[in-house]
């Protein structure tokens, strides 16, 4: 059951507080202090729904029982009485935290509704913290598959990023090496954002056919071309009031580009085939290996598409840019590869990791997943230098 405090030293105003208050709050327990110190000592000991206080007492006054309180337990909700020469008093306590103040003589229908507003705008603040925490969670719950393991200084320099502008709309043009986690960022940004409710669609425009790369992003209807049997509806329709992460951007061609330079200028896509134009909202995270830059002079990318897209750029370093994760790394791999295989999990000893960060990792994390896993098939338990010696590429 709540707890509802009421401060004052006269006891005939207290008892008439009490009688007043219990029967109107029946689901709620009252104490009473008689001054300023004891509330304050309940105050340390319990946290209250409301604390009814007078303002002036011996010993602790109610001003400054109110201070020491919200130091103390800043949510904690006051409710002050002050008589008509504490007016002035009272409106500092305002200023000081408190929610109303009361003047006597008590008008009981005016303390009734303060006490409730009250205690309905504490009801309110509780429910908004649990919602901003809920919401804190969700934003932070990645998907196992993508998360980023490490406490290398390159990776944190990522994650503060990450936590920055993901709660913006801005475009974020991520690049690094091969396998080095670009996917991974991407996720992350869209599962701290607040489009994390909404749908993340991924194109990999290196792996579609340039001449179907436009029907993949933005649809295509029945007719529009051979093969094209029935409407389809393209990537950015589906990642509406979501993200869409264009991986492997650079190798979009310069046609392609060009359409997706308007859908971004406009919001607006319009399928292959038709003249109609849909609105979208969209969050466009985009991903290269290539050295942008140098595609721009070679006229293989729009340069104003290039700034359209890196409002935010990401670079993801390599693994030899990050060794001191590699320890780690490898015990987050070895345990989701020992459950993928249903086997024990399998350890790896000091000597090993020493050798696996004397590598150069040119194929990044993917490759020493690739590793671990090949390691975990065929190495002794613990796995040991002379595995790694045995197994793994020199």
């Amino acid at each position: 059951m709540q707890k509802i405090l009421i401060v004052e030293d006269e006891k005939s105003i207290s008892g008439v507080l009490h009688s007043i208050l219990s029967d109107e709050l029946p689901d709620y327990e009252f104490i009473i202090a008689e001054d300023g110190l004891e509330g304050l000592k309940q105050i340390e000991k319990e946290d209250f729904a409301l604390v009814v206080s007078d303002i002036k007492m011996p010993k602790v006054s109610g001003t400054e029982l109110l201070k020491q309180a919200l130091q103390i337990k800043p949510d904690t909700t006051f409710v002050m009485i002050s008589g008509h020469a504490d007016i002035d008093t009272a409106v500092d306590c305002l200023k000081d935290g408190a929610y109303d103040f009361i003047s006597k003589p008590i008008d009981i229908n005016r303390l009734i509704t303060s006490v409730r507003n009250a205690l309905d705008k504490r009801i309110l603040q509780k429910t908004n913290q649990h919602l901003k925490i809920e919401n804190t969670t969700l934003k932070k719950k990645v998907n196992k598959k993508y998360q980023m393991i490490g406490e290398s200084p390159a990776l944190k320099k990522i994650q503060d990023m990450i936590e920055k502008v993901a709660a913006s709309d801005a475009r974020v043009l991520i690049t690094g090496p091969n396998g080095a986690g670009k996917e991974l960022v991407a996720h992350a940004i869209h599962a701290q954002s607040d489009r994390s409710k909404g749908p993340m669609i991924e194109v990999n425009c290196a792996a579609i056919p340039s001449e179907l790369i436009e029907s993949e992003l933005f649809g295509h209807v029945k007719g529009s071309f051979t093969g094209a049997i029935k409407d389809k509806q393209g990537k950015f329709e589906l990642a509406n009031n979501g993200t869409i992460f264009l991986d492997e951007i650079g190798d979009m061609s310069l046609i392609a580009q060009a359409k997706v330079l308007r859908a971004l200028q406009e919001s607006k896509v319009s399928p292959v085939g038709s003249d109609k134009e849909i609105k979208v909202d969209v969050r466009v995270l985009a991903a290269t290996n290539k050295n942008m830059q140098e595609e721009i002079k070679a006229g293989k990318f729009r340069e104003d598409l290039y700034h359209r897209l890196s409002v935010i750029e990401i670079y993801v370093p390599s693994l030899d840019e990050r060794k001191d994760d590699i320890k780690l790394l490898v015990k987050h791999f070895a345990k989701i590869i020992s459950d993928e295989h249903g086997t024990a999990l399998k350890t790896f000893d000091d000597k090993a990791i020493k050798a696996l960060e004397n590598f150069s990792w040119t194929g990044n994390i993917r490759e020493l997943r690739n590793v671990v896993e090949r390691l975990i098939i065929l190495g002794s338990n613990p796995i040991n230098a002379e595995d790694v010696a045995s197994f793994v590429r020199k």
